[in-house]
């Protein structure tokens, strides 16, 4: 044995040789190896070099060492501190007294005394502090006993994630008190026996025993439970309970009390497989009080896909069915598929390989009829598509498209209102076109030439004895019809650009003129049936379009000239799009004659005037505006203006304006202003906080508004209204939201969310943050974990 007070590096190497057997050329530089890793094994620890120190030491090789007065022992992921240590080498067991303090792994552990065997991470720790970084989290124990370097049992314990302030009679804003708490950090979870929740030094939970996350990692239990009222359900408490199967596969069940109405049994089940996904929700309410019935609703998505030697092979299901017509109303918070009025069976099978594509598909619609807004019912359709395309073929683009497509409609969804024409048939279209591109760097030039074939098999004659166009030939109940349409294209642009200054920048501006010529003759169509035709959407886009209609009943008889030009402003320097300009109008050369049933032709002459911007100043901002002008009456037929400012984390604000000129006398104009909002109260007084990184909010004592409002100026009146305040308190988050939607003309379902979130630990009340996320653009939870934190964040 020897003793010395000779220099710490001395210290140093002689228990460095002591620990590798006396080897001589012991390294001694501290360097991160690939041992170090977020998570070590114990033989991978064992294998690390030790590294002591301390004012005094004793050591016997082979045997131990004493080392005290500021004692520091490190090795691979472990930190100990103390006043004084006792290692025993044959035993691995290291003993320390005195401010202990263990770092491993980024957990800290403080108390008076330790007994740990080091590379086993097995002993026990009296009187003691923690901290979980995995959780953000600290308590007090009477006593800690390590099982390894993931499990840990607690004695008589407290956990919070409240900062420590103050003294010794310091009391966080809630904690957790439980006699005995077991800690994994492997599966990140945490049991508690016996235990208390209290906030604000109030008890507010008591349970004989629990369970609760200390990271992101899914895991089988209790969720927190979900209170709310509304004024049509009365007061609601839903129970989830989270099933972990495997990595890719889990399910909620979700039993919800309705004081009002009775028990709502949900849930939901996902999957995730290499080759396919998939969801499953279902909710049943045997006799529902509302409406005296049993209430039920079923939402299926499945998405597979296979490739292979023959090309790929894709199914998509997507399936929804309610129990009755008033589902949508008087649930509607249930999942979106489910709160619509058209709820669709859709299956799907796709197949493709090189310029080859087919589909076959069909569709069943349920449709929802309420006597105050009944609408029109779509065909459902037994569809086989078909497509080969060739994009360069000696210069040429060629593409052939087949579609035989079968239509029925559902009898029973069938109003007074949608009675007239419905006639199911058989539908055959062929579609080719052929082009030649030609493409340079200062524009381009593509003709086009297509050709649009249809023929229709009627399941009973068609009535046209009123019908005063042309018959083409048929018989006044004719039971089968043909049409041919061709079309002829011509896209020409160009592009120039130059270096431009304005308000002292640098820029790259463009100009980009654009005319597009298209002749499709007139073709008689309007003692056809239409299945899927519709108006496209008078667009800077669609103008440019062949066909003004959408679908293959209805083909526009066109002889029109579109002449548009945009302009582009880019940064010099960044190259990012800072302005966007475009106007365009087309001049037709003769009447159009063909329209959708119950349209209005567009005359010779000029269309409507479009015109379109898009602005981004900086990140910040963007604004989006587009006018659609009527020359003639000297006003605007349809108008959009949106805004956002985003100027930094937890800061936006979303103004959109919508205007529609009717379209008829008998509808009405439609003139909307939506404003969502999610922004830091505390700013009024100057109080502009931090920004600690995503999904951490911008400091405590902070309280932020949120909101939507949607404001129809022809009706006067709110629409749907979400308003609310979030406060940051640091270790706690509380949410206040009042929600209002419109479920018809004059009825309207209301609801008050309040939600206590403990940081870390779980929430409890009605949750506000679906609708949130749903109705404010952008809108940033305050606490978000995104990434797991790395031990290397808390290394000492």
């Amino acid at each position: 044995m020897f003793r010395s007070d000779l220099p710490i590096t001395r210290y140093l190497l002689a228990l460095l040789c002591l620990l590798m057997g006396g080897a001589a050329d012991a390294e001694l530089k501290l360097k991160v190896s690939p041992l170090l890793q977020d998570r070590l094994t114990a033989q991978q620890r064992a294998a690390a070099p030790s590294f002591v120190e301390g004012q005094r030491m004793e050591s016997e090789i082979g045997i131990g060492l004493l080392a005290e007065d500021d004692v520091e022992f490190r090795r691979a992921d472990l930190v100990l501190r103390a006043q004084k240590l006792e290692y025993d080498q044959a035993t691995d067991t290291a003993h320390a007294r005195g401010s202990v303090r263990v770092n491993q792994s980024g957990n800290v552990f403080e108390g008076d005394t330790l007994d740990l065997r080091v590379d086993a991470f097995e002993g026990s720790f009296t009187n003691a502090r923690f901290y979980l970084l995995s959780a953000d989290a600290h308590g007090d124990a009477e006593r800690i006993d390590f099982l390894d370097d993931t499990r840990s049992v607690v004695q008589n314990a407290t956990f919070t994630t409240c900062r420590r302030e103050g003294g010794p009679d310091w009391v966080p804003a809630w904690f957790l008190r439980a006699t005995t708490l077991h800690l994994d950090s492997e599966e990140g979870v945490a049991e508690a026996e016996d235990t208390t929740v209290r906030f604000q030094n109030v008890p507010v939970l008591g349970l004989p025993a629990m369970t609760f996350p200390l990271s992101g990692e899914r895991r089988s239990g209790m969720l927190s439970p979900v209170y709310g009222a509304d004024n049509v359900s009365g007061t609601e408490i839903t129970v989830p309970y989270y099933l972990n199967i495997a990595p890719n596969r889990d399910a909620t069940l979700y039993p919800t009390w309705m004081s009002e109405r009775g028990v709502n049994y949900g849930g939901e089940f996902r999957y995730l497989e290499p080759g396919y996904s998939g969801l499953l929700r279902v909710d049943y309410m045997p006799d529902d009080k509302l409406r005296d019935m049993d209430r039920e609703g079923y939402y299926f998505q499945h998405r597979a896909g296979v490739s292979g030697a023959y090309g790929s092979l894709g199914l998509n299901l997507n399936i929804s069915r309610v129990s009755d017509d008033n589902y949508w109303r008087d649930f509607p918070r249930a999942s979106n598929s489910l709160t619509q009025r058209l709820l669709p069976a859709d299956v799907s099978v796709n197949w493709g390989q090189g310029p080859y594509s087919a589909t076959a598909r069909v569709l069943r619609y349920q449709t929802l009829q309420v006597s105050d807004a009944p609408i029109v019912p779509p065909y459902d359709r037994q569809q086989l598509t078909a497509r080969y395309a060739e994009p360069n073929f000696g210069g040429f683009d060629f593409s052939l498209d087949g579609d035989y497509t079968q239509f029925t409609v559902d009898e029973l969804a069938l109003t007074s209102q949608s009675t007239a024409n419905r006639v199911n048939a058989d539908r055959t279209v062929w579609r080719g076109a052929l082009s030649y591109p030609i493409r340079g760097a200062a524009g381009f030039v593509i003709p086009k030439a297509s050709i649009h074939a249809t023929s229709y098999q009627f399941e009973q004659a068609l009535d046209l004895s009123s019908y005063s166009g042309s018959l083409n030939g048929l018989s006044a109940d004719a039971s089968s019809a043909t049409r041919t349409v061709p079309t002829y294209s011509l896209d020409a642009g160009l592009v120039f650009e130059r270096e431009a200054s304005y308000f002292g920048s640098a820029y790259r501006q463009t100009l980009e003129p654009r005319l597009f010529y298209t002749r499709t003759p007139f073709v008689e169509q309007g003692y056809l049936p239409n299945y899927d035709s519709a108006a496209q959407d008078f667009s800077l886009t669609s103008i440019y379009s062949e066909n003004t209609f959408m679908g293959n009943d209805r083909i526009a008889d066109n002889n029109l000239l579109t002449v548009g030009v945009s302009t582009r402003l880019f940064d010099a320097e960044r190259g990012a799009e800072i302005l966007h300009l475009g106007v365009a109008q087309r001049l037709r050369f003769e009447d159009q004659r063909v329209t959708l049933p119950g349209g209005t032709a567009s005359p010779e002459g000029l269309s409507d005037l479009l015109l379109g911007a898009e602005l981004n100043i900086d990140p910040r901002w963007h604004v989006d505006s587009a006018v659609q002008w009527n020359d003639r009456l000297g006003e605007s037929e349809r108008s959009t203006f949106s805004m956002r400012y985003n100027p930094s984390p937890y800061r936006v604000v979303n103004l959109a304006y919508r205007f529609q000129r009717a379209q008829s006398e008998t509808s009405e104009d439609s003139e909307l202003i939506n404003l969502g909002w999610q922004w830091p109260i505390n700013d009024l007084w100057r109080d502009w906080g931090e920004d600690l990184g995503p999904g951490r909010g911008q400091g405590a004592g902070r309280w932020y508004s949120v909101g939507r409002l949607n404001y129809s100026q022809t009706d006067h009146k709110l629409v749907d209204t979400t308003m609310g305040f979030e406060y940051d308190a640091g270790c706690w988050l509380g949410r206040f939201v009042f929600e209002r939607l419109q479920t018809g003309l004059t009825t309207a379902n209301q609801r008050i969310m309040f939600q206590l979130e403990l940081v870390g630990f779980g929430r409890v009340g009605v949750d506000p943050l679906q609708t949130l996320q749903k109705n404010i653009p952008r809108y940033q939870l305050l606490r978000e974990q995104t990434t797991s934190p790395s031990r290397f964040s808390n290394y000492e």
